[in-house]
């Protein structure tokens, strides 16, 4: 299989994640055709401790943003807790301009679901729950569906292919609260309560679902949990590199030619993947604006697109790779406008239970209006950094940062622009308020 990109502007990578196009569904019976489930028949030949070893030997790291090794995060599972263990899959895919997990539910929800009873199997779980964002129509009907084909097929259920093991899994839907793509306040969407974040420690591992020791997992890292049990850690690794393993799939968003998704290997160039995957930007006009992970990771600028796509790489550039979906944005693109989008999703997202995240984000994002339409006043700058600083690290959960974040970058990375709207008491890109 190739892992480089088509000449489609619609149809994904053909590659080992993405494996179909946009107006393509693998059921149950081209899953088998495509090789499906042997990946599963390997992992039931073998030990739980030997599965978790060879997922701890691939370096897979997380691919819901926060990059944390998935066979470590298994590990830390008590072993002498009698409770029952449960797998959760966070599938609610909020952050603004990340759209990677959709595919997987609406196009190849087997490839997630292999990795599923892979991992349940891994860690003892006999009860696994897939967390999907509630707007997801098509694609929660369509993981229903292929979930009732491996019921109906004897993959799941009382045994697991003929292994004495039961396994069920359930889809819970959402109801659009982007901060229940949090993973304790997923937990405590799913027991019924209010989404909000908990107090940790103690960490889901120890106390998670329903008080019982519960792993949360990316549905992405589902996926690469199967390419690892179907060509081994060894094979994984080389797809990658040897801290992240595997290949990756990347969203491409923004003023360029080819938008999409598209899949590689971990550490491809930025450049490359904008140029060379992406067919550079629209009317080849030069880059102003690159933010490389999702809506809360750091803006870059054009001198620095040579980084590498991967935790590391993107680290050493100021930013982080996060869920690796990324936003170009173009000369003639007023960057405060842009921020203020983005501070009003986290403003509005922000569920009120720590003071600097509930007023705080609120204050970012009135700053950031009040420069946009000419109601700037000097030192509104160093305003806006300051209130973002008291924000950082202050509060339960990583929203907060989320919103602070992009702040901070944006007025260090483009702070003549907002000195300008000051200046000039006006947009000088023309932007007015609505209704205006």
């Amino acid at each position: 299989m190739t892992m480089f990109p088509t000449t489609s502007q619609t149809s994904p990578t053909r590659g080992y994640l993405l494996r179909c196009g946009n107006d393509e569904f693998i059921d149950l019976k081209r899953h088998r055709e495509l090789g499906g489930h042997a990946a599963l028949r390997k992992a039931l030949a073998m030990t739980p401790d030997a599965v978790r070893e060879q997922v701890k030997a691939a370096n897979l790291r997380g691919r819901g943003g926060a990059g944390f090794p998935a066979g470590t995060k298994w590990g830390f599972l008590p072993k002498d807790n009698p409770k029952p263990r449960y797998l959760v899959i966070n599938a609610d895919e909020g952050e603004p301009g990340t759209f990677k997990d959709r595919y997987f539910l609406d196009h190849d929800p087997h490839a997630l679901l292999e990795g599923v009873i892979i991992t349940a199997w891994a860690i003892g779980a006999h009860q696994a729950y897939i967390y999907v964002r509630g707007e997801f129509f098509r694609p929660i009907e369509r993981l229903e569906s292929a979930i009732k084909e491996l019921y109906d097929a004897g993959v799941i259920g009382k045994t697991v292919m003929g292994k004495p093991f039961d396994l069920d899994i359930v889809v819970h839907q959402g109801a659009g609260a982007y901060i229940c793509g949090e993973e304790s306040a997923l937990l405590e969407s799913i027991e019924g309560k209010p989404g909000r974040p908990r107090m940790k420690p103690p960490f889901p591992a120890v106390v998670g679902l329903f008080g019982c020791p519960t792993i949360i997992n990316n549905v992405e890292t589902m996926a690469g949990v199967r390419l690892i049990l179907e060509h081994g850690a060894d094979a994984f690794l080389a797809m990658g590199l040897p801290k992240d393993g595997g290949p990756k799939v990347f969203g491409l968003s923004g003023h360029v030619k080819r938008p999409g998704l598209y899949e590689g290997p971990m550490g491809l160039s930025l450049k490359k993947l904008i140029f060379e995957y992406g067919g550079g930007t629209i009317d080849d006009k030069p880059i102003k604006g690159v933010i490389p992970g999702g809506s809360s990771t750091a803006v870059l600028l054009p001198d620095q697109l040579d980084i590498t796509m991967d935790f590391e790489g993107v680290k050493a550039a100021g930013s982080s790779l996060g869920t690796a979906s990324v936003m170009v944005f173009t000369e003639g693109t007023c960057p405060v406008a842009v921020l203020l989008r983005i501070a009003r999703f986290y403003a509005h997202e922000s569920c009120g239970q720590c003071t600097p995240c509930r007023d705080g984000t609120g204050w970012l994002e009135r700053i950031v209006e009040s420069i946009e339409f000419g109601h700037g006043r000097p030192g509104d700058c160093d305003l806006l950094i300051s209130a973002a600083n008291q924000i950082m690290g202050n509060t339960i959960c990583a929203l907060g940062d989320a919103a602070a974040i992009p702040v901070i970058s944006f007025v260090q990375q483009f702070r003549q622009d907002f000195e300008d709207h000051i200046r000039l008491g006006a947009c000088p890109y023309g932007n007015k308020p609505e209704g205006h």
